[in-house]
């Protein structure tokens, strides 16, 4: 179902094409909401221009071929050019009773893509941080969003499952022995047994033959070479690391499974190969003893220019290897037509170094898109990375419980007789809702400062509002008792503003696909909530007028409650039945 601004820009594009020609009908209209109308096209000032014309009489000439009849109230040409266009009151309530029949409600099915997403990417055997927060919220809600528009995303979780670090991890789930207390508090406290093992590791003499830091070396030798039982030991490491990263992402209610783990591990046997390749196409070159690719334009302090290291001068591998490996196999193996990396914004000279190298080896065809969707950092109230007070990143699972706790806190004065139960799965609903929507309600690649107090405040732009703003709805549609099959009307003017919103829908949707921005579904979605309650004030619902004007009223609160829930759950956030 296309939305109104579809529907005025195709017009507006087809009269473009009468009024100077066929070679102007793809010419932007370039439509904007309006406050003196609903929507105004501005393009004749533009195209005044070319065409060698005054703008206002290009707009008196795109009016007099405009055929909006049927859609909108005769359009008004106002200042230097712009075309007023006002939508009609029966055309909106057809449209909005069409929505509320729509199971997509406007979301568009678009045609499918393969869309690799690379996001959330911890590492084994260390805790998930508030770092890792926004790149698995945000990736988790591109994933779901792009799938909604018909797309086939392929998740991939990236984790850093391979390296020397893992030497002295065996070796200490050696020591502390497999299956004790301490190896299986991986699941819960992971820092504190790496912690450990490197306490272990710096403590210990290199020079003693059979010191920690000597067997961890060795280990990483043998873990290399593919020895069966060290191969073990690793993937005991990773299974239980990832039963952690499992009860994170279910706390977070994220998409992610076992089945979407790719770590770095799963490209060791090629990276040889990629060097090899690269070599020998001249692309790489040998630098003080290290495999390099040198990039125009890619340059450092002095004008020197930045290598992309693709093996170390001791013969090693590093996060570019992987990464090449990484985006050949998308390509080559995955059929992607487009590559999401939901990664911290400091990688991005990396990462282009990567997608450029890759075009230059023939590993990423031109028709691929690659988009780095760059990750903000997380601030606390001093305006600073978000740490605690000894200066180390603040724990995801206490941030998420603590988010539960404020929720439940707020529950308690709100809604005192809610049951324990009850106030105890909202609580999380609330809670998770609220980390997550203020993470989305920004744009990704800016910072944002966390602070919980606001974040689960029922009030202003929050998960909590928009979460209460549904429970609210569903608690008139109770004491209705049913939804009349009505068709909807159009009799005050709050109604028309409700069901222009709602018809926005689908175009806000596609618009996220395309541009992978979140925070616009977050700020549409408010924007709804809020004019749904002047709706809500300004025209009565169960006791309305007469019948059908209450039929009509619930039907828009039901469409409403429809595509609010619809909105969430493309955010992943579950719109709790009672609030």
């Amino acid at each position: 179902m296309t939305g109104p601004a579809n529907v005025l820009t195709d017009r507006l594009q087809r009269a473009l094409g009468a009024a100077f020609g066929p070679e102007h009908a793809g010419t932007d209209p370039v439509l904007r909401p309006s406050q003196f109308a609903d929507y105004q096209a501005n393009v004749a000032l533009a195209l005044a221009k070319r065409l060698g014309s005054n703008p206002r009489a290009v707009a008196e000439a795109l009016v007099e071929h405009l055929d909006v009849a049927d859609v909108c109230v005769a359009p008004v040409v106002s200042g230097p050019g712009f075309v007023n266009l006002t939508l009609r009151g029966d055309w909106l309530a057809e449209r909005t009773t069409a929505l509320a029949g729509d199971g997509r409600l406007g979301v568009p099915t678009q045609a499918e893509q393969v869309v690799p997403i690379d996001y959330s990417a911890p590492n084994v055997a260390k805790e998930m941080h508030v770092g890792h927060l926004r790149t698995t919220v945000v990736g988790d809600a591109l994933a779901r969003t792009l799938e909604h528009l018909g797309h086939r995303v392929v998740r991939q979780n990236h984790i850093g499952d391979w390296g020397t670090p893992f030497g002295m991890l065996i070796e200490h789930l050696l020591d502390v022995g497999e299956g004790s207390a301490e190896a299986e508090a991986l699941v819960d406290d992971p820092n504190t047994f790496y912690q450990a093992a490197r306490a272990k590791f710096d403590a210990s003499s290199p020079d003693e033959q059979e010191s920690f830091a000597t067997r961890s070396r060795r280990r990483v030798v043998a873990l290399q070479a593919g020895d069966p039982d060290t191969l073990r030991l690793w993937q005991e490491l990773i299974d239980l690391s990832t039963s952690y990263f499992n009860s994170i992402y279910s706390a977070l209610d994220v998409t992610l499974t076992d089945a979407d783990l790719a770590g770095e591990s799963t490209y060791n046997d090629e990276l040889a190969g990629i060097c090899d390749e690269l070599e020998a196409a001249g692309i790489a070159t040998m630098s003080e003893g290290a495999l390099c690719v040198f990039l125009d334009g890619h340059t450092g302090r002095e004008g020197r220019p930045v290598p992309l290291i693709i093996r170390k001068s001791d013969g090693g591998y590093g996060y570019a290897t992987t990464d090449l490996a990484t985006i050949r196999h998308r390509v080559r193996d995955l059929h992607a037509d487009r590559i999401l990396y939901v990664i911290g914004a400091p990688q991005h000279l990396h990462l282009q170094m990567v997608f450029e190298t890759a075009r230059r080896a023939g590993w990423l065809p031109d028709e691929v898109e690659v988009v780095h969707v760059r990750i903000g950092n997380v601030l606390g109230p001093d305006g600073k990375i978000l740490r605690t007070r000894s200066g180390a990143p603040v724990r995801l699972r206490a941030l998420l419980d603590e988010a539960v706790e404020r929720a439940a806190a707020v529950l308690a004065d709100a809604q005192p007789t809610l049951s324990e139960e009850d106030r105890k799965v909202i609580a999380h609903q609330v809670g998770i809702g609220a980390v997550k929507y203020a993470d989305l309600s920004v744009a990704h690649d800016s910072e944002y400062t966390f602070d919980l107090d606001r974040m689960v405040s029922p009030t202003g732009n929050t998960g909590p509002y928009l979460q209460y703003a549904a429970a609210r709805i569903r608690s008139i549609l109770r004491k209705a008792g049913s939804t009349p099959d009505r068709p909807i009307l159009q009799t005050e003017p709050a109604e028309r503003d409700l069901m222009l919103t709602l018809l926005g829908f689908g175009d806000v949707v596609a618009g996220v696909g395309a541009s992978l921005e979140p925070h616009r579904l977050c700020t549409y979605l408010f924007d709804l909530a809020q004019t749904f309650t002047a709706f809500y004030d300004r025209c009565p619902v169960l006791k309305a007028p007469d019948e059908d004007v209450r039929g009509s009223r619930l039907r828009l609160c039901g469409v409403t409650l429809a595509v609010l829930e619809q909105g969430l759950a493309l955010l992943g956030i579950t719109a709790p039945e009672r609030m």
